[in-house]
């Protein structure tokens, strides 16, 4: 009988560190939308998690978490009103500054929807995103919403960026980055972005704090719980 050489024995490739409890959390969550309707999961996405497992680590002031809730819903529905019928244009507001996104048939639509928003009470400034093209179609908003869930795991995951104080919106593949951070988390939360897969481009409409200014929010949110 002819005996077959023996195979070498190799280790068996070391696996991928497991994501976090709340990692999976998220992106569960967040595709279960993309599944379901993005429209029933509104008050989940627009505000970014910014109630429930999140709001602990917001860097927001209660008042400005309330105030960037009223200015989402305040906005939605008043572009929704309006009379050019603006209800495909996403609203995201963090500490008083509203990115808007989405698409537009016009220049004019455009430039309206930046005019409604800006009289709506405590918006601080608008960083006007729209696009002027057709609108996107459902496969083009699940993915949109697949790729915000990746990019909130990998932001989750990181050891050197509080991933949960960032806010993430997506469209058309280009992912927005919202928050209150430092220079050295705001550049690594865009090379940590940059590299999820189905990016295509990451814009930062940070708020930039000083290190001294997040240790002083940090210590103010030690002591909110004992007031």
């Amino acid at each position: 009988m002819i005996r077959q050489p023996a195979l070498p024995v190799t280790s068996p490739a070391p696996a991928a560190p497991a994501m976090s409890r709340l990692s999976r959390l998220i992106l569960a969550t967040t595709l279960a939308c993309s599944a379901l309707s993005l429209t029933a999961c509104f008050p989940l996405v627009a505000t970014g998690f910014a109630v429930g497992v999140l709001a602990t680590a917001d860097r927001r002031t209660y008042g400005a978490q309330t105030d960037d809730q009223a200015i989402e819903l305040k906005a939605s529905g008043r572009l929704n009103e309006s009379d050019r019928k603006l209800g495909g244009i996403g609203v995201t507001s963090y500490n008083r500054k509203v990115l808007l996104t989405g698409q537009v048939l016009s220049e004019n639509d455009k430039k309206l929807a930046e005019q409604i928003v800006s009289r709506i009470e405590n918006v601080r400034s608008i960083h006007n995103e729209i696009s002027v093209s057709g609108r996107t179609s459902l496969g083009v908003a699940a993915s949109d919403t697949a790729i915000t869930a990746k990019v909130k795991a990998a932001l989750l995951e990181s050891k050197d960026v509080q991933g949960n104080t960032v806010k993430v919106v997506t469209e058309a593949s280009v992912v927005y980055l919202m928050g209150m951070v430092t220079q050295r988390e705001a550049s690594r939360a865009s090379q940590i972005t940059s590299g999820v897969s189905g990016v295509a481009k990451v814009v930062t409409v940070f708020e930039i704090i000083s290190e001294a200014e997040l240790e002083n929010i940090q210590k103010r949110a030690k002591e909110e719980p004992k007031k």
